[in-house]
């Protein structure tokens, strides 16, 4: 079973995006769930979603403590929330910025992981530029999909297609794929090549 959890604030599309998510796991004939922790999801309260993604039944319905990758939609839940709680040693980071990792004040932590396994992307100017909205969520999908190779980029367009229909999920398509380029051309600058989905 492979668990992601994902941080926002309301207004981010944190829900939405581990839907999605999900959606495109089950695209692909796996089993997936996804669900918001409980709690204010007014704008601007660190919210956070779950999803695990595995290839039979899943039986859990408990928050995820300890995920396999950790997707970071705001930087500045760094100083508020204890984000990286339960990470495991070999697990992925994706954080939407465009700021280093040494300029967060994460580059330990982000070390500590394998070579390759912690990115940043700037999601949020993906999708301003591309859907008009600072909404990250479905550009962060784009990414998790290029860098943990655990869900192909066309289920992940599917699902934001199925979750947005007309110009709003194209615009979203295109802000995926730009991101999924984005980590893609990192990891190829990093030389990283390491099999992905060995967690399953």
């Amino acid at each position: 079973m492979f668990e992601v959890r994902i941080h926002g604030r309301g207004g981010q599309g944190v829900v939405t995006g581990a839907e999605m998510l999900s959606v495109a796991a089950f695209l692909e004939g796996r089993h997936a769930q996804a669900f918001p922790s409980f709690g204010s999801e007014r704008t601007g309260a660190p919210v956070v979603a779950f999803c695990r993604i595995a290839e039979k039944e899943i039986r859990l319905r408990e928050p995820i403590a300890a995920p396999d990758c950790l997707i970071v939609q705001d930087p500045t839940l760094f100083k508020v929330v204890d984000v990286f709680a339960g990470l495991k040693p070999n697990g992925y980071l994706i954080v939407n910025t465009n700021k280093s990792f040494a300029d967060l004040h994460i580059a330990e932590i982000a070390s500590r992981l394998p070579k390759g396994h912690a990115v940043i992307v700037p999601a949020t100017e993906i999708a301003q530029r591309l859907v008009g909205r600072p909404v990250p969520n479905a550009a962060l999908l784009g990414a998790f999909a290029a860098l943990t190779e655990l869900v192909h980029l066309d289920s992940v367009a599917h699902a934001i297609e199925e979750a947005f229909p007309g110009k709003v999920g194209a615009a979203n398509i295109a802000a995926a794929r730009e991101a999924h380029a984005n980590v893609t051309q990192q990891e190829i600058d990093a030389g990283v090549a390491h099999d992905h989905a060995a967690v399953l």
